[in-house]
């Protein structure tokens, strides 16, 4: 470390921030930041944003061979790197950073394989991607009567193949994603050469308009043509008219192993039903206290009965943002930046949003799912009553401070190059730890209250059980919705708005079950540092905003200084020696 300058000061002030309580465990010359992976990681990240500039079409192979090319490149950097020269925290970000590169590449060849499987819907693309090439590189003017013919012929190719895609039945839901997403850069290339040409070159303005447009509208017909295999019937596992993409167990032990959780599929579905039956227990015991017996879902009804009339849900979350900041005030539990507190606020969700999210969701203000005028009356009931007070009460504090608005302000300011990393398994999962900490301190100040938080927890179960057994082929969608209508006591509309928005095309198969991984992941870490005298609750939560998002198992090895070698791979079994649900504090 230099001995003065602005560097020194930073990294003694941060020093100081740490405090004594965890000397044993962190030090001082491992945790400050270094230098050597920031910069490269930062010059990674902005020859990205410069390749996305230059390359616009999604899933056309020169994008994916220039991206491939320049992680390739990367790996060949962070090879002459040498690991053991550097602090814990570069060696984290060196481990990170080469998993994330390989990982990159492992979809990039999936994504290639898989447009080969549909390439033979496709022989026209060539022809559009070498007009977008053209544009970009050949500074000339095109022969645009040459153009028009070409635009005029492919239109013709495209009519042909819609009328064969109407009796085909062999595509399956990933085919079909992977030819929207192909229509959507074929028509991306053709609007970057049609916005330069049009206007600026008069032959172009004469030629191109009407064949360029009716082309476009083809292939937007194509598209549509496509999708509409998704709902006709023969890829629908039921009646639900949801259809995803199952992914397939082998599949998912790989994205698992890229987001550093050793566990098996199966293995976190038993551990999801072991938290549930807490959840189950704590219910009861709610339940019994409201004079409802063993009658949970009978008291969680009585629960639902307290939502606000319209038009006063924001006077109720900002009321709840008040008591949860009071909350963390009064228990000294994480270091508030004003200005996060100040600038935090409220927005409403669109009647069309909510249909995928019918609960309010964060970031630098909350979107408050409540309905509106254009809703059907039993579709504005069930939103009331799914956003009813106790139930909220969990939810702002996930949403604002300190779950994911400070997340995002804190992330801005601290280690920003560690964007790429970004995993829902530190940004949920550290939300919903917040979820689990208050509920054992006693913020849920009833009963009702108790009930109101054991939805959401028996909801983050619920999606490890419902969206794993999707993925395995276990259960179609239908049964993912019974599933939460029954077990969790979810009012149906909200139910299927849950599903279809977790097996949406575009959402990670691993997305709804990090919420309860990373919390454990969490909860499992404050068990091993802060229960243990290790480290103060406060220094805890502090120094996860400090180092910012990565895979949680990095934040601990850079907490406990774990020995760490270039070819690091996932072994934490953080549920095998921290059961939450036999703990004594749970």
């Amino acid at each position: 470390m230099k001995k003065n300058g602005w560097y020194q000061l930073v990294a003694f002030a941060f020093l100081l921030f740490l405090g004594n309580a965890s000397s044993a465990q962190i030090s001082s010359e491992e945790y400050v930041p270094c230098q050597v992976m920031p910069a490269l990681i930062s010059n990674y990240t902005e020859d990205v944003s410069s390749l996305q500039t230059g390359y616009v079409v999604e899933y056309s192979p020169e994008r994916r061979a220039r991206f491939e090319k320049l992680e390739k490149d990367y790996l060949a950097r962070l090879a002459k790197v040498d690991f053991n020269s550097l602090s814990q925290e570069c060696k984290v970000d060196y481990i990170l950073f080469r998993s994330n590169l390989e990982e990159k590449l492992r979809l990039s060849a999936a994504e290639a394989a898989e447009a080969t499987l549909v390439a033979k819907w496709f022989p026209f693309a060539d022809s559009i991607y070498a007009v977008e090439k053209f544009r970009r590189y050949a500074g000339v003017s095109p022969d645009s009567e040459r153009l028009a013919l070409l635009y005029d012929e492919i239109t013709k190719q495209v009519q042909g193949l819609r009328a064969k895609l109407k009796t085909d039945e062999t595509l399956g839901a990933l085919n079909i994603y992977t030819a929207d997403n192909i229509i959507t850069g074929l028509k991306s290339a053709l609007q970057s050469s049609y916005e330069f040409y049009y206007d600026y070159d008069p032959l172009y303005t004469w030629w191109i308009p009407r064949p360029y447009e009716k082309l476009v509208k083809e292939l937007t017909a194509y598209a549509d043509d496509f999708k509409q295999q998704l709902t006709a019937g023969r890829l629908q596992m039921d009646n639900s008219g949801i259809v995803g993409k199952p992914v397939g167990r082998e599949e998912l032990i790989k994205l698992l192993q890229a987001q550093f959780i050793p566990y098996t599929p199966e293995e976190l579905i038993e551990i999801a039903s072991k938290e549930f039956e807490w959840c189950d227990q704590e219910a009861l015991k709610a339940s019994r206290e409201m004079g409802f017996g063993d009658d949970w879902k009978a008291a969680q009804e009585k629960v639902k009965q307290t939502y606000v009339p319209a038009g006063e849900q924001p006077v109720l979350i900002r009321r709840l943002f008040n008591e949860s900041i009071s909350f963390l005030k009064k228990n000294d539990l994480v270091t508030i930046d004003p200005l996060a507190e100040e600038v935090w606020g409220l927005r409403m969700m669109s009647p069309q949003r909510q249909l995928v999210n019918p609960f309010f969701t964060g970031g630098k203000s909350i979107s408050i799912s409540y309905p509106t005028s254009t809703m059907d009356v039993a579709d504005r009931m069930m939103s009331m009553r799914g956003n009813n007070p106790h139930f909220s009460r969990a939810t702002v504090h996930h949403e604002s401070i300190a779950g994911h608005m400070y997340q995002g302000f804190k992330r801005s300011r601290n280690r920003a190059y560690r964007s790429i990393f970004s995993t829902p398994f530190w940004s949920e999962g550290n939300a919903l730890y917040w979820e689990y900490l208050l509920y054992d301190m006693k913020f849920p100040e009833s009963p009702q209250d108790r009930l109101g938080m054991l939805f959401w927890r028996m909801h983050r179960s619920a999606r490890v059980i419902f969206s794993l057994n999707y993925h395995l082929g276990n259960w179609t969608p239908q049964q993912c919705i019974d599933f939460l209508v029954d077990r969790v006591a979810f009012e149906r509309a909200n139910a299927e708005a849950e599903v279809r928005r977790s097996f949406g095309l575009r959402i990670t198969p691993l997305y709804q079950l990090a919420y309860m991984m990373g919390g454990l992941q969490f909860s499992a870490m404050k068990i091993e540092l802060v229960d243990s005298g290790k480290m103060g609750l406060k220094e805890y939560h502090d120094a996860i905003l400090q180092l910012s998002g990565m895979p949680v198992e990095m934040v601990r090895a850079i907490l406990t200084q774990q020995k760490l070698t270039k070819d690091f791979k996932t072994s934490w079994k953080y549920y095998d020696k921290a059961p939450l649900w036999k703990h004594p504090s749970w």
